[in-house]
């Protein structure tokens, strides 16, 4: 507050040691400051320059002592010399007042509403232009005209080259502030012109396609995009030429990146003529994948329901397999049973989906994420499609830079490549042929799975169709759910699919890119409490949580249960759904919640998502049939250590 003050005094004192008076008045026009030199001009009373004082009583005032002469109706002239300052524009005048002198008045509008007016006392300029006059009779009247015309001219041009000084002021900070704004927006905001060269740009290109310039000013539009991007956006330039604005999406294969453009042609106001075009884009890769897989989600409910029931006992006797499989992998067992064991486990996640392609069409299907090593799981699928191959056709799978594991569907994604080798099979047909399944990560964004064939390629027909359901080129022997089912397993994991041929001579394609997820930290060892009622089940799930280092101790039931909740140390409950007994597995975890134990508690069960059971237990779910990996996955997501 001191400094406010101190602010206001030292202002006051500069202001007072100028030569010409001036005032400020706000747009309520009510004195903001004026100084001495103001007060002394015009004779002023000291309530009339004091901050507050209103325009309108100076006015009256100064015409009520004669200062604008005979006016007649005081209260008309004020009013309106009033709605003259309401309505302010900036001015140049010079006045003769009663007293004889003579003052210049130049005023100029403030960007924040009010205006500041400078006065000048001219009368000695006026007095020698009159001497002048007089005392030349050499010089002819016209020249003495023009030179006192010039003179004046030129007092209302400084007063002009001030005001244009100011607006250029005012224009300069706001052009900073607007360009500070714009480079801090979350997309690329940019003006390109007739020639597709950029005006403006707020630097943010390189954030929505990697690799690209921050500086465009002058460059054009294909140097700035690159050939991809420019190729994908160019036919819209076109047609915001011609006065077509428009909102798209493409995928840039270069960076794996979704993108929104949209373009809104730049009209001149009087001619209507477009000069240009305004260009936004965004990425908006996530915000496509959540799109993607929610929509998948939609589709799928009614199928669900017709099999929820078989689903259940079916998916507890894999996850009693998937154990034993499990168990049996960790035993010395020597490399070629080793391969069969993984075969089987293989094959047994394909049975897990196999009540799942009916649901996928309309219902909603399970994704059972697990950290997955992609060498270890192709490798897999080589032993899976060797009895498959016919003779002359091979199979070859390249994985680049994936040494690390990954958080994947590893059933589903199996399940895919699977399908799409035995497609490829079949399109090459009697051999000799080749098949290639490469694996790569793109930007630490996706992973792409491709595979290529050397047989004819897709049929046009077969471009447009090939993913939707029941579509084939099989006849009768196909069930048109391939591809589509990959299609499915795909986007509900929040990835996409592509398919093209190699070349105009054949040898088709389908790109599989799912989202580069990387494991998260596996929890520390602790106690838990299992409650399972199928011997079996319960037996298999021990042993996946006892390799992870973690100690068991069972239940059949909630009445068990109860009486093993209260030993130190427990540190996780996980148990069924459904259990035997009056209480359900969420039934018995809401009560332990409500009487305070913090203990974290999860849920496993067979039953669809969509099952009332299920979807309104409150707690972590994971489906099952599971591995031991998905167990691991779902454990370091859902709990806190």
């Amino acid at each position: 507050m001191q400094n406010s003050k101190e602010a206001v005094v030292l202002t006051q004192a500069g202001l007072n040691l100028i030569q010409q008076a001036l005032s400020i008045y706000d747009r309520h026009l009510t004195l903001v400051i004026g100084n001495r030199q103001f007060q002394d001009m015009f004779d002023l009373p000291d309530k009339l320059v004091r901050p507050g004082a209103e325009f309108g009583d100076t006015i009256r005032h100064l015409a009520e002592r004669g200062d604008y002469g005979g006016v007649g109706d005081i209260d008309a002239f004020v009013r309106s010399r009033v709605d003259q300052a309401k309505a302010f524009v900036p001015h140049y005048i010079e006045r003769t007042r009663a007293n004889g002198r003579v003052i210049s008045v130049e005023g100029n509008p403030l960007s924040q509403g009010g205006w500041v007016t400078v006065y000048t006392d001219i009368t000695h300029i006026k007095r020698q232009e009159r001497l002048l006059r007089a005392r030349s009779e050499e010089l002819s009247d016209l020249v003495l005209s023009h030179t006192e015309e010039l003179a004046q001219t030129n007092r209302a041009l400084e007063s002009t080259n001030k005001a244009l000084e100011e607006a250029k002021h005012e224009l300069t900070e706001m052009e900073r502030s607007t360009r500070l704004t714009a480079e801090m927006m979350p997309a690329h905001i940019a003006r390109i012109d007739q020639d597709l060269h950029y005006t403006f740009s707020n630097r943010r290109l390189g954030k929505v396609i990697p690799g690209r310039p921050a500086d465009l000013f002058g460059l054009h539009a294909r140097d700035a995009l690159g050939d991809e991007a420019y190729v994908r956006i160019s036919p819209y330039f076109q047609k915001a030429f011609k006065g077509e604005p428009s909102v798209f999406e493409f995928t840039h294969e270069g960076s794996g990146r979704r993108i929104r453009v949209a373009l809104t042609p730049d009209r001149d106001e009087e001619s209507r003529v477009i000069t240009g075009i305004y260009v936004l884009s965004m990425d908006i890769t996530e915000e496509a994948q959540s799109r993607a897989a929610l929509a998948q989600t939609r589709k799928r409910e009614l199928a669900a329901q017709l099999t929820s029931g078989v689903a259940h006992d079916f998916a507890n006797l894999l996850t009693i397999i998937l154990g034993l499989q499990s168990r049996l992998g960790t035993m010395e067992i020597g490399d070629t049973a080793q391969e069969l064991v993984e075969a089987t486990t293989a094959a047994v996640r394909r049975g897990g989906t196999l009540l799942e392609r009916i649901a996928s069409i309309s219902g909603k299907r399970e994704v059972h994420y697990e950290a997955t090593h992609l060498p270890d799981l192709l490798k897999g699928l080589e032993t899976l499609t060797a009895s498959t191959l016919p003779d002359g056709v091979s199979l070859n799978i390249t994985v680049t830079d994936l040494d690390e594991p990954a958080v994947l569907d590893a059933g589903a994604v199996q399940d895919a490549l699977l399908n799409l080798i035995l497609n490829a099979t079949h399109a090459i047909g009697a051999g000799p042929g080749n098949i290639t399944l490469s694996v790569r990560p793109i930007r630490e964004t996706w992973i792409e799975f491709r595979v290529t064939d050397t047989g004819p390629g897709f049929a046009k027909e077969a471009l447009q169709h090939a993913l939707d359901p029941f579509f084939t080129t099989k006849g009768g022997e196909g069930s048109g759910l391939g591809l589509s089912m990959v299609y499915d397993q795909t986007t509900v994991a929040g990835g996409h699919v592509k398919i093209f041929n190699a070349s105009p001579k054949g040898g088709a394609v389908v790109s599989i890119r799912l989202p580069l997820r990387r494991p998260a930290r596996p929890i520390a060892p602790r106690l838990v409490l299992l409650i399972e009622d199928n011997t079996d089940i319960r037996a298999s799930v021990r042993a996946m949580l006892t390799d992870m280092g973690h100690q068991v101790i069972e239940a059949a039931s909630t009445e068990e249960a109860l009486g093993l909740v209260s030993l130190d140390g427990i540190g996780l409950i996980l148990s069924d759904v459904i259990l035997e007994g009056p209480q359900t597995g969420p039934e018995f975890l809401v009560g332990l919640k409500a009487a305070g134990l913090e203990t974290p508690m999860l849920l496993m069960t067979s039953l669809p998502s969509d099952d009332a059971r299920r979807a309104n237990a409150g707690f972590p779910v994971l489906h099952k049939p599971f591995t031991k990996g998905e167990l691991a996955t779902f454990l370091s997501q859902e709990v806190r250590t």
